[in-house]
């Protein structure tokens, strides 16, 4: 093959900086859904760990009524079991010490359902915060993408 010398082009002036602000433009068209979506993104995270913060404090203060409740379950039913006990009829006694047992017993499952609740919502909170910072990295990394294809460009 016979080769050919071809001449170099020179590109005007006039059409470097057309190209060059057209350039500027689409990328700044391209990046700002982008740091609009990761702006929304870590509201959003905010949000989550506002959320997060709130069932903490509320599993805190769970904790807290149901050790107080327990206690004063625990404690009423051994003052009721001392005056009851000092009392004729021991089956009246055993069946009325029964339904406070129950009762009690009840409270208890009510406050840890409740608990577990606020566990669960805890979980979610942290789950939907885990996904926030997966999309918020991959995102980083679509925009660093971006910019290295236009810097490249």
């Amino acid at each position: 093959m016979a080769e050919h010398n071809i001449p170099q082009l020179d590109i005007p002036a006039s059409v470097a900086a057309a190209l060059n602000s057209w350039v500027r433009q689409a990328a700044q068209d391209v990046g700002s859904p982008l740091r609009s979506e990761i702006e929304d993104l870590r509201a959003q995270l905010a949000t989550a760990h506002a959320t997060l913060e709130e069932n903490e404090d509320q599993i805190t203060r769970l904790n807290g009524e149901l050790r107080n409740a327990r206690n004063i379950a625990a404690d009423a039913l051994v003052g009721k079991a001392k005056d009851q006990l000092a009392i004729e009829g021991k089956d009246a006694q055993i069946a009325e010490l029964r339904g406070q047992l129950e009762r009690s017993v009840a409270i208890a499952a009510t406050l840890s359902d409740a608990k577990l609740a606020a566990e669960m919502e805890l979980v979610g909170a942290a789950t939907a915060r885990d996904n926030y910072l997966a999309e918020v990295s991959e995102l980083r990394t679509q925009l660093e993408a971006c910019r290295a294809a236009r810097r490249a460009g």
